[in-house]
């Protein structure tokens, strides 16, 4: 499949799950529809590396391996700051929320934070596998 074509599939993706995630405590179906979008939000960035892996594109391995690691980072820092919110206002505590869906939008989104979180450490660690190769 053509890369940019899974390039704009990702944006989608992303687009779709952050504005997913701003449904309060979806149940039934719907949490399984969200958590099956949020899953589907990280095969575009797969078959980029698998791709980049057979045509050894380091360009697509680096760019996947920095916006993985970018999104774990930021993800780890909004959660603390969330939880260090309790001491301050709720005005606050929401607009670092609303951040956070927005940054970490496939883990809100699915309502399992644990799924997202090893899916993005999955592309990170195989991108750094295959920037290692020579």
């Amino acid at each position: 499949m053509n890369k940019k074509i899974l390039y704009a599939l990702w944006g989608g993706l992303f687009i779709l799950c952050a504005g997913l995630g701003f449904i309060p405590e979806p149940s039934g179906a719907a949490g399984w529809a969200l958590t099956g979008i949020s899953v589907a939000f990280f095969v575009p960035p797969a078959m980029l590396l698998y791709q980049a892996g057979r045509e050894s594109d380091r360009r697509t391995q680096s760019l996947v391996c920095w916006l993985s690691a970018l999104s774990l980072g930021l993800t780890l820092v909004l959660l603390v700051l969330n939880f260090l919110s309790v001491l301050h206002s709720q005005t606050l505590g929401t607009v670092l929320h609303h951040i956070l869906t927005i940054v970490s939008a496939p883990m809100i989104a699915s309502g399992h934070w644990a799924l997202s979180l090893f899916l993005w450490a999955c592309l990170l660690m195989v991108s750094i596998r295959q920037l290692r190769r020579k």
